[in-house]
């Protein structure tokens, strides 16, 4: 009997410990629980489509078109790979057209990084190069991504409507213009030809973004006249009201430019 009892008594307590350990694995299996559904709805920063990226599109244009922009998301609904900081989109290309709200992955870029200029222009923007010497195109002062106005300088001469020399409207005058406002700059060679100091002719060409209109008027005023450009400062600087046109007579007495348009037909 005694013998009997001390069986019984062996298995209750190991039923008993047995339980136990149980029981604390359920609190440990709940916690870990609680823990895992705590961390995966704990809000994480990520970057998603405002309006659609269409594949091609660089990240540095994605961001400074405002093509996406930071959301927070709980942390089990991040896809893998979710883009959380802008600058890894620095240089690299979308692969894919990426839609609004969806969110920006690391794998929606290119693996490799571009400077292509190519890749910063959009829509009715258009890259165009234009010859400059160190003196009128600041070349060896002015960098990619800085902003400029553009001036240009003709020597005009009065002509009849079908654009023939008037005989009596006497030499030629210049006249200097700004012709362009706030234009970023997209590119400039870092080796020029001369070298700053040197004793050559420094030029390089100088890379603008422009609008399609605007394009054509550089590409103009380059073949017809003298390029300047003027550097403006990296904050601020909003364009003071400049004079429609420099002239010796509007320098030098301060007289109001006359109207080109008074010159055609070959009266004044």
């Amino acid at each position: 009997m005694q013998k009997l009892l001390t069986t019984r008594g062996g298995t209750i307590a190991v039923a008993a410990t047995a339980a136990l350990v149980a029981g604390l694995i359920f609190v440990l299996y709940v916690n870990r629980y609680r823990s895992s559904i705590d961390q995966s709805s704990e809000p994480i920063t990520v970057l998603i489509a405002k309006s659609l990226i269409p594949r091609g599109t660089s990240g540095d244009l994605a961001g400074t078109q405002e093509l996406f922009q930071p959301t927070t998301a709980p942390k089990g609904e991040v896809k893998e790979g979710a883009v959380t900081d802008p600058s890894t989109l620095h240089g690299r290309i979308a692969v894919d057209d990426i839609f609004p709200g969806q969110q920006l992955t690391v794998d929606d870029f290119s693996a490799s990084k571009t400077d292509a200029i190519a890749t910063r222009i959009t829509g009715d923007q258009r890259a165009v190069s234009v010859p400059l010497d160190e003196a009128h195109g600041l070349i060896g002062q002015v960098r990619a991504g800085d902003h400029v106005d553009v001036l240009a300088g003709f020597n005009v001469q009065r002509v009849d409507r079908n654009g023939v020399p008037v005989q009596n409207g006497g030499a030629a005058r210049p006249v200097l213009k700004r012709i362009m406002e706030d234009i970023l700059v997209l590119d400039v060679p870092g080796d020029t030809s001369g070298g700053l100091g040197g004793g050559g002719s420094t030029e390089a060409n100088v890379v603008l973004r422009l609008t399609e209109q605007e394009a054509a008027q550089l590409a103009f005023a380059s073949d017809n006249g003298e390029i300047w450009l003027s550097l403006r400062p990296q904050t601020g600087g909003d364009s003071a009201a400049a004079p429609p046109f420099v002239t010796l007579e509007t320098l030098l007495l301060g007289a109001k430019p006359v109207t080109i348009v008074k010159s055609f037909g070959g009266r004044p």
